[in-house]
């Protein structure tokens, strides 16, 4: 049996019940490591769970899925998710490779960013599609996002944007000569996603454009959703760009239409009230 696991968004002691009794019987345990991150280590983890644990870098997922799926027709793997095992496309693939083998698999759930969002406030059904914000490179530097941003807020929806990690990386220089040197890893904050979104503002405007997203939209920052130190900032796109959130990891969520009660509930983390009592800029139903 192939065990998929998720591990929710905190620590070690997230895991349910179920997921922590799979892993204990696997002969082999995997730990996804490269879409998401808890707040402790691998080893507070294997503490806990009283199994070793080995690291799934993209690569190996990608890549190598076969050597985690090998013999699991006939002695039990898991393969540990933070959050929930699909908040990522790649774990499809591997179920239908398991399935492909001839191998059973089951599913244990957990929390993720995709519902744990609703912490702030705002109402999970007045969601429309998530987008990944991307880190913008000097000769690289897509907008796409911002047009299904766009979209939902012209449906009256909000967005939840996750925001780029970067774990395992090459360099160009060392991925053209081979060499297998990786950069340290980079995590999105909430004040990078917000600068690139008010530079594609600006842009659309020099192009003629009056973006459906401004510089006074309502926008939230959450910052390591699900841990102690959890921190929530709601106020304007422009003071998302200088919040203070901490470490990572960072999601955004430009509003849309907001319901009172919703209002309410992003009062309690305003960076600046007097953001809210300046109704110009809201859009309530």
């Amino acid at each position: 049996m192939l065990y998929l696991v998720g591990l929710g968004l905190g620590d070690a002691e997230d895991i349910t019940v179920k997921g922590l009794a799979a892993v204990r019987r696997c002969r082999r345990v995997y730990l996804e490591a490269y879409t998401s991150l808890l707040t402790v280590g691998k080893e507070a983890l294997e503490e806990f769970y009283g199994r070793e644990l080995i690291l799934a870098d993209r690569e190996t997922v990608e890549q190598e899925a076969d050597s985690i799926l090998k013999e699991a027709d006939v002695c039990d793997v898991a393969f540990l998710v933070v959050g929930d095992p699909f908040g990522a496309t790649t774990h499809s693939d591997l179920v239908l490779r398991a399935v492909k083998l001839g191998i059973p698999y089951k599913v244990i759930h957990n929390a993720s960013i995709m519902n744990a969002v609703g912490c702030c406030g705002l109402q999970l059904y007045n969601f429309g599609e998530t987008v990944s914000i991307v880190f913008w490179t000097d000769t690289w530097k897509p907008e796409s996002f911002f047009d299904k941003i766009e979209k939902n807020r012209q449906n009256g929806m909000h967005t939840l944007c996750l925001l780029d990690i970067k774990v395992k990386e090459q360099s160009l220089e060392n991925l053209m000569k081979g060499r297998k040197i990786y950069e340290p890893p980079r995590y999105m904050s909430v004040n990078q996603a917000a600068e690139q979104l008010l530079t594609i503002i600006q842009n659309r405007r020099l192009q003629g454009e009056e973006p459906e997203i401004t510089e006074n939209t309502v926008c939230v920052g959450l910052a390591r959703v699900g841990a102690p130190d959890q921190k929530i900032a709601s106020g304007t796109l422009c003071q998302m760009s200088t919040v203070e959130l901490g470490g990572p990891l960072h999601s955004l969520i430009v509003t849309g239409t907001m319901h009172p009660l919703e209002l309410e509930m992003l009062k309690l983390f305003s960076v600046d009230r007097s953001s809210f009592e300046n109704n110009a800029f809201q859009r309530t139903e």
